[in-house]
């Protein structure tokens, strides 16, 4: 049996708006696929063939002698996924789909694929892949939360492979828990992956650390769950730096997820054993939490001075918060823009990006925009943080979209000494 596993493209801020190049003075990435196709690689037994195709590298849409065809992919590459998956069905294959939009969305999903695996794929997919096999594919699967103690670790390698001179990730990510406890607006990780923290084994990570150095690359911290103050993807957090620095450092780390309000709870020594691990990078998420839905809005100086704080704090500590600004929550106004760029200059901010709020499929959001009809499109392609699909409550789409636009270009014209600052230290994707 040989199943070809596709990594459906998506359009990113700069294709979706070219200008951005012409003012950002950053270099552009294109980041490594997320882990789900590696994960499933990793559990896929020894007699089944393999192929893997990025379709953001060359178009995937070509003849296949594989049995099976497998795509995953989240919202912005939906449109693509869905494209793909006629593609291959036409030539008579069978496909599945899983990943968040999928799990999010199932039924829109349903009438192009064979199978949708609704949530983890790892707990199902030898049983997929025996279904498919034997002609009996069930149209879903909707597995419990995985084990995390059984999990076998992905198999970074089919992405190594895939590499090319043009294409070549500094990092990859490396994940610490699945799951979260919260409810944030417009956040798909409880549907998707639980509403319990559950921290991998300190082994399983180790291994995908190890991996990731013998490839000679980074890893990247993408979950802030796991500086959520209580929690079993905190505790593994602290071991996890603790083993590192404890080793030496031998896994180099680009950058790990954060909030404002985890900055501000956490205690200074996991800053200082976050350094000590060698981490000199935030990647600061705003626009989801209590302080930055509030900070910009003009009408609460508290979390304003909250959000002035947790980037003192980052600073202190010698991480420097690399920082995304949401733009278009509720709350929001056109006055928003100029308080977003006044607290990026008061706070000292470097390195900066900006999105518009998007409500993803099965969210919170979706479920109360839907409700209101403020929801403008179901071209999923445009669901990729850089497009308005939503009618905001205080502005007209119009000015929310040019204000995403300022955001980018005044911010960077006023650090002119961005396009000086080193490779690593410039690139950021958008």
């Amino acid at each position: 049996m040989k199943v070809l596993f596709v990594y459906p493209r998506f359009a990113r801020h700069a294709e979706s708006h070219p200008e951005l190049l012409t003012f950002v003075p950053m270099k552009e990435y294109l980041g490594s696929p997320s882990l789900a196709i590696a994960a499933l690689v990793g559990c896929t037994p020894e007699n089944v063939e393999i192929e893997y195709r990025d379709d953001r590298l060359a178009n995937a849409a070509v003849p296949t002698d594989a049995d099976l065809v497998a795509l995953t992919f989240f919202t912005a590459a939906a449109s693509r996924g869905l494209e793909l998956a006629d593609y291959f069905r036409s030539l008579g294959k069978k496909v599945v789909a899983g990943g968040i939009f999928p799990t999010m969305m199932p039924d829109e999903v349903q009438p192009h694929v064979d199978s949708v695996v609704v949530g983890e794929g790892e707990p199902v997919w030898e049983q997929v892949l025996a279904d498919a096999a034997a002609g009996t594919l069930r149209p879903r699967y909707a597995p419990a939360p995985a084990d995390v103690c059984t999990l076998k670790p992905p198999k970074l390698d089919v992405y190594f492979q895939a590499e090319r001179g043009d294409f070549k990730p500094d990092d990859y990510p490396l994940q610490v828990s699945r799951g979260c406890p919260l409810r944030c607006d417009a956040c798909a990780l409880p549907t998707v992956m639980g509403k319990s923290a559950r921290a991998l084994p300190l082994d399983y990570i180790l291994n995908v650390a190890a991996q990731i150095t013998a490839g000679g690359r980074q890893a990247c911290l993408t979950e802030d769950t796991g500086w959520l103050p209580g929690t079993a993807g905190a505790r593994r957090l602290t071991e996890l730096l603790e083993y590192l620095h404890a080793h030496g450092n031998p896994l180099r780390v680009s950058y790990i997820g954060i909030s404002m309000p985890m900055i501000l709870a956490a205690p200074a020594r996991a800053f200082e054993l976050a350094r000590a691990a060698g981490v000199e990078l935030f990647y600061l998420v705003g626009g989801f939490d209590p302080v930055t839905t509030r900070a910009f809005t003009g009408k609460d100086p508290r979390a304003y001075q909250r959000a002035v704080d947790a980037i003192k704090k980052s600073f202190d500590h010698g991480i420097e918060p690399y920082t995304s600004f949401l733009l278009g929550n509720d709350d929001d106004d056109e006055g928003t823009v100029d308080r977003m760029l006044d607290f990026a200059n008061v706070s000292g901010i470097k390195k900066a990006e900006f999105a518009v709020f998007t409500p993803y499929p099965g969210t919170p959001a979706w479920t109360r925009l839907l409700a209101e009809d403020r929801i403008l499109t179901r071209e999923w392609r445009y669901y990729n943080d850089a497009n308005v699909v939503f009618r905001p409550k205080q502005m007209t789409v119009e000015a929310l979209h040019e204000g995403y636009i300022r955001l980018w270009r005044e911010f960077y014209a006023a650090r002119p000494e961005s396009a000086l600052r080193s490779e690593a230290e410039r690139t950021i994707q958008f």
